[in-house]
């Protein structure tokens, strides 16, 4: 096989953000400091955020999150169980019971309209996820949490750049949580951030960030800095580095044309599977959004197909193309089945997902002919005629 393996994902890094990095080495600061600070202040602009705490993953945001609604045993949050295991993982970390609610056969996204029937006195908190980068329907959810007093913590891993009705996911609400990992739209190596209108609650979160300590090192170490600190509780090393900012520094002003790039190639996938009985493709919901389209994920018919998911999965692996498995259920581990006694058959829309979800290649430097390539291996895999 003569042609190069063709990741599902690729992280598109200029040479300007290359430089930075260098720079950032030579400057002799590479932790927590100026570029971290001008980051952050760029996220606050291009989020419409009054409050943004740069972070070291996406999971050390959502647990940091649950772990300043100061959780006791017995208390329930409520989320999906459509996504990466860290959701789920938080919650319990933090010292929550998680409580989950079916997903939208079509969007893979929170049924909204089950939540209800799961609030109860022991319920604190919501976490919708935006998967894949479209976003949940929020207007109904947040009506739910403000009759219940409940907060809503938002995991937007996928979804920096989404909007919904006009307005982008960390815009408005509660609190949302990003993602940079190297697979997202925007990367940072690793990383993640924090959003927040509140200002007491972002102060905790800042606690919690770094140590529980009311300075960190570049309010120390710096010229007009003061070795002296107080711990006010005990916190955590979640912090970001500047190595990392001088990454996310010029990735943030590439994501809307990074956006622009997957959604033409995910409008492309569905033009060109449209007809395929071999899949069950991804449908948009009836109201206004911006699909950030951090992964495309239809669903395989094995029956069509005449092979299984993991089946496909080898057979593209076999012509040197990759793909992504995001996500088998989460309720269905070893540990949530043993923990909690979810067990199969509690939430078919999420099992069925999980046992037939691919996600197929998507980045933006991704060509044309590198999508009919993926196309015409399927066609070879499912023995179509070309």
């Amino acid at each position: 096989m003569n042609e190069e393996f063709l990741p599902f994902a690729r992280p598109s890094i200029s040479r300007a953000a290359i430089d930075e990095v260098v720079a950032c080495l030579e400057s002799g600061w590479i932790t927590t400091g100026p570029r971290v600070q001008k980051f952050e202040e760029a996220l606050k602009s291009y989020l419409g955020a009054p409050h943004v705490l740069s972070l070291s993953s996406a999971t050390a945001g959502l647990h940091i999150a649950l772990v300043a609604l100061d959780l006791k045993p017995g208390d329930e949050v409520i989320t999906t169980p459509m996504t990466f295991a860290a959701t789920l993982n938080t919650i319990v970390l933090a010292g929550a019971t998680p409580v989950l609610v079916d997903v939208e056969p079509h969007t893979y996204n929170m049924d909204v309209a089950q939540i209800d029937r799961r609030i109860n006195a022991r319920t604190r908190a919501i976490m919708p996820v935006h998967f894949a980068g479209l976003p949940v329907d929020l207007d109904p959810l947040y009506r739910l949490a403000e009759k219940h007093g409940l907060r809503v913590i938002e995991d937007a891993a996928h979804a920096i750049g989404t909007e919904y009705k006009g307005r982008r996911i960390g815009a408005f609400g509660d609190t949302q949580v990003f993602s940079f990992h190297p697979n997202k739209n925007i990367t940072t190596g690793e990383g993640g951030a924090i959003t927040t209108r509140d200002e007491k609650y972002a102060a905790r979160l800042a606690l919690l960030r770094f140590h529980g300590m009311d300075r960190e090192a570049w309010n120390r170490f710096g010229k007009t800095g003061s070795q002296h600190y107080e711990i006010v509780e005990p916190g955590y090393k979640y912090n970001m580095m500047d190595i990392q900012a001088a990454l996310g520094l010029h990735q943030l002003p590439e994501l809307d044309g990074f956006i622009q790039r997957r959604t033409a190639l995910a409008e492309r996938y569905q033009r060109l599977l449209a007809d395929w009985p071999q899949w069950s493709l991804p449908r948009a919901p009836s109201y206004a959004h911006r699909h950030a389209w951090h992964l495309y994920t239809p669903l395989i018919n094995p029956d069509a197909a005449g092979c299984d998911r993991d089946g496909f999965m080898q057979a593209m692996k076999e012509r040197n193309i990759g793909t992504g498995l995001h996500y088998r259920a989460v309720h269905l581990y070893p540990y949530y089945r043993a923990r909690f006694g979810f067990k199969p058959g509690d939430y078919p829309a999420s099992e069925s997902i999980g046992n037939r979800i691919v996600s197929l290649p998507l980045f933006p430097t991704m060509t044309e002919a590198e999508q009919d390539r993926v196309v015409t291996a399927m066609r070879d895999i499912f023995g179509m005629r070309r």
